[in-house]
């Protein structure tokens, strides 16, 4: 169900990761129990999300963060980045309050990361969902987006992401 909420996406910099930082800890401690271990979310919070890592990015590894506001609300927030292949950009982030879903913001704010990744260039667009996130792949599925491959890779500390790499070409115009 579609509700026209009033929202607004803009850029966010660094005077935003603060509560970028507290918003992730929350969405992730709502939405990743059964999914990862709560020792995992904690640790992964900790290493992806403190404010030397977030400032690291925009500062350092060009990519751009984005805030989703609801009734002028901080409400959810993505990120985008360069790739390791020319044209190709990553979707670093994407996020939602759970009580947010079903109201087509998430699709909103996917969409402005694919506007904006093609406003740099970019001819194809991927990220990394856990394969155990059935919602996420299934909303990524509905906006276009295929598996292009499954990885596991060594997070540290004893755990690992299991992912799909998803992606999605953009048609030239």
């Amino acid at each position: 169900m579609k509700i026209n909420s009033p929202c607004e996406i803009l850029p966010a910099g660094e005077e935003h990761l603060p509560a970028l930082a507290e918003l992730a800890g929350v969405i992730w401690r709502q939405h990743y129990p059964g999914i990862i271990s709560h020792a995992q979310i904690d640790y992964m919070l900790g290493k992806m999300y403190s404010l030397d890592v977030l400032r690291e990015e925009i500062r350092s590894r060009g990519i751009h963060f984005y805030r989703l506001l609801v009734d002028g609300r901080f409400g959810g927030f993505a990120s985008i980045g360069p790739a390791d292949a020319d044209g190709v950009m990553k979707l670093h982030k994407c996020y939602l309050l759970p009580e947010l879903h079903g109201r087509g913001l998430g699709n909103r704010l996917l969409q402005h990361c694919e506007a904006e990744a093609r406003r740099f260039g970019a001819r194809r667009l991927i990220l990394a969902v856990n394969k155990r996130n059935t919602k996420a792949i299934a909303a990524y599925q509905c906006n276009g987006f295929t598996v292009a491959e499954s990885v596991v890779t060594d997070f540290g500390s004893g755990f690992v992401m299991d992912d799909f790499i998803m992606a999605k070409e953009f048609e030239m115009r």
